[in-house]
């Protein structure tokens, strides 16, 4: 097989390929693949990070104004989120997803474009959480984000929880705070039953994210990675595509 798509024309072609003879494929996502949404990257020069250090969890659960700063960026940051809809890419993995091609789809980002291409809730698994709506970090209720904003920036009030009184935070995973479990071991069940891992538009530095296409290949699958720049895995992959994500997964699935 790997012969046969050094004869094949373009990536694209080489990776139409791939997906045709596999049996189950998984998707592995991160910043790069919303960046064409208009959504920031966090790590790379001149991202969210090199403006504002992220704020610890220990930090955020022992300090009030830690919490207060947390929420300040948060909808600070809110109108670049919310105005972002699924891109080319989004939609092309959705295509491959709703034709039975990819199992599902593991991603690194918290900002729901994923279901937003239609792709069924359960078929996305978040090892980041989700910045849509937030917790309670003591018995896990919901809390909408609408909510919370009309008392911090209307009353300057810190949200707790409406159940049991407990702090409430964005559904995400911030520095220092442990990796949700089950989100974690679905991936790796996921990655341990594919054919195909595809990793798109992530660095792949974060771990332990990261070990999951390295589990894919050790395991027997074909690895392709698609990201605009060289990534510390490539040595790993089958496939290497560095190109834009949108127009290059587009082609694929044959979206234009």
């Amino acid at each position: 097989m790997m012969n046969d798509l050094e004869n094949l024309p373009s990536p694209s072609a080489k990776l139409q390929a791939l997906l045709a003879v596999c049996t189950r494929a998984v998707v592995f996502t991160g910043a790069g693949i919303s960046t064409e949404s208009g959504i920031p990257d966090f790590r790379s020069p001149g991202g969210l990070w090199t403006k504002n250090a992220p704020i610890e969890f220990q930090d955020f659960m022992a300090s009030e104004e830690m919490r207060r700063e947390a929420w300040k960026r948060k909808f600070a940051m809110e109108a670049e989120f919310n105005n972002a809809k699924p891109n080319a890419g989004h939609l092309a993995v959705a295509n491959l997803v709703q034709r039975g091609i990819v199992s599902a789809v593991i991603t690194q980002n918290i900002d729901n474009l994923h279901q937003d291409s239609g792709i069924p809730a359960e078929k996305v698994i978040e090892l980041h959480g989700n910045g849509t709506y937030a917790t309670c970090l003591s018995c896990g209720e919901r809390h909408e984000l609408d909510v919370i904003k009309q008392s911090f920036l209307g009353r300057d009030e810190l949200p707790d929880c409406r159940k049991c009184g407990g702090i409430v935070k964005t559904a995400t995973i911030s520095f220092g705070q442990s990796m949700p479990l089950e989100p974690m071991e679905r991936a790796e069940e996921e990655t341990l039953a594919c054919d195909l891992f595809i990793a798109i538009g992530s660095s792949l530095v974060v771990y332990p994210a990261a070990s999951f296409p390295i589990v894919a290949k050790k395991n027997g699958a074909k690895l392709v990675i698609l990201n605009r720049e060289e990534t510390p895995l490539d040595d790993y992959a089958d496939l290497i595509v560095n190109e834009e994500i949108g127009p290059t997964l587009s082609k694929v699935v044959q979206l234009n």
